[in-house]
């Protein structure tokens, strides 16, 4: 792995310190230490709601909140969603997240879509006790996300965990997650 990777990390639990975080906090101690590493609340601050104007209004540069997340996507080589699966899905921030790419990627200045081809995407995600048909949809939504800006979906990891701190029992994804982002 060069030097020149920097993951930005996107926390997007509505728990704090849950078991998706838990896990991804150790698979990011496996990255070499002159990785960069960007850890980001999709929680606080939150993003503004999106707000589609694909069709008549046009998309202003993002402010705030969703301009500073946009810059620390484009800075990022490696986009890390930390997302416990709720719901089948992503959890509401997560999915917000990717609701305002449909912005910034429609603002040229941005430079944006023309940036995420370069750009790996990864998902780590707890849940509980829940089949891989029940995950699918929301390992789907996140690769079809991806697939879009034409980035690959470069590894999942999960964790089987329902209450705090449990992930840890699960010695298949500690192990994992150990030499996870060596894939």
């Amino acid at each position: 792995m060069t030097t020149d990777r920097h993951f930005l990390f996107l926390c997007a639990s509505a728990r704090p310190n849950g078991n998706s975080l838990m896990l991804a906090r150790r698979a990011a101690a496996a990255l070499p230490a002159e990785v960069v590493q960007t850890w980001r609340d999709l929680n606080d601050p939150a993003l503004p709601a999106f707000h589609d104007r694909r069709h008549g209004d046009h998309y202003d540069a993002p402010e705030g909140v969703a301009a500073a997340l946009m810059a620390d996507t484009l800075a990022a080589s490696d986009i890390v969603f930390v997302a416990p699966l709720y719901w089948y899905g992503l959890p509401a921030a997560a999915k917000l997240y990717l609701d305002h790419w449909s912005h910034w990627m429609r603002v040229p200045a941005t430079g944006f879509k023309a940036a995420m081809p370069q750009k790996r995407v990864w998902l780590v995600m707890a849940h509980s006790g829940s089949t891989p048909a029940q995950i699918a949809p929301a390992v789907d939504c996140l690769r079809f996300s991806a697939d879009y800006m034409h980035a690959p979906l470069a590894g999942v990891l999960l964790g089987d965990a329902n209450a705090p701190g449990a992930v840890a029992d699960d010695l298949a994804a500690i192990a994992a997650a150990d030499r996870f982002f060596t894939t």
